[in-house]
């Protein structure tokens, strides 16, 4: 039997360096955001091989499987978090959604991030006051977390969905890059405009989709939005009229009415 990692603490920060990687393949309970400060080798995730080296950002879900092959001695900090803060109640819920996406879409990029010049120093530096703030967890947890927030809204301004220009993929996950990012807005959801962006017919994106997932689009939308919704009422963290204006639904009767359909 593989082996699982439990965390029961909200967030661990741990920082290490070795020349040669000490665990088995594993899976966990919690997410990892794993930065190479560091060196360079392969990241072997789910059984495909990833290189990695100085600079890259992984992010590692509960049900994925991973070890690392190291060349050349690496400098790894681990920030791992369960989902106790994923749902918490927040003024604005935008660092929130980012990071569900990642979540759900992190099978796209398994090959890390490619950060614009930019945007690595924004990660160096919010890696360096996540660890300057590690000194006091007790203290601290809450501002962690809230960079957590800030990295997963550079991560996602950095997904190939998102980076790529007028030539973009036809390929299924980059839809369903698509539609998590954009669950939040009815409007990009509509037919015609998911063709535009994909320069696709319309006619031709909902059987493209059918046929390469099992399931028509409109009903992965609603399976999707309803999931992301029970989660939120599940928590008591989130009123109806909140989560009605969070994912622009037109008042709290239509979040009821999405819940009956669960």
């Amino acid at each position: 039997m593989m082996k699982r990692y439990v965390q029961f603490q909200p967030i661990v920060i741990s920082e290490f360096e070795v020349s040669k990687w000490q665990h088995p393949v594993h899976r966990h309970n919690h997410y990892e955001l794993i930065y190479i400060k560091n060196g360079s080798g392969r990241h072997i995730i789910n059984e495909i091989p990833v290189v990695y080296e100085k600079g890259n950002l992984f992010l590692i879900g509960p049900e994925d499987e991973h070890h690392f092959g190291i060349a050349e001695k690496t400098h790894f900090i681990y920030i791992k978090f369960t989902d106790i803060y994923i749902h918490q109640k927040e003024i604005n819920p935008t660092g929130l959604q980012y990071l569900e996406y990642l979540i759900k879409s992190r099978e796209t990029h398994f090959l890390g991030f490619n950060f614009t010049v930019d945007d690595q120093l924004i990660v160096e530096n919010i890696i360096a006051l996540i660890l300057s703030l590690n000194v006091n967890m007790l203290q601290n947890e809450a501002f962690i977390w809230t960079q957590i927030l800030m990295l997963s809204t550079i991560m996602q301004r950095n997904m190939p969905e998102i980076r790529s220009s007028a030539q973009r993929s036809k390929d299924i996950q980059a839809i369903f890059c698509y539609l998590h990012k954009y669950i939040y807005q009815p409007k990009n959801l509509k037919a015609n405009v998911m063709a535009a962006h994909f320069n696709l017919s319309e006619d031709y994106l909902g059987p493209y989709f059918k046929r390469n997932t099992g399931i028509t689009l409109r009903q992965y939308v609603q399976d999707y939005r309803q999931n992301l919704i029970q989660q939120r009422i599940e928590s008591g963290r989130f009123g109806l009229k909140q989560i009605a204006a969070e994912f622009g639904l037109v008042d709290e009767s239509h979040v009821i009415k999405l819940l009956r359909k669960v």
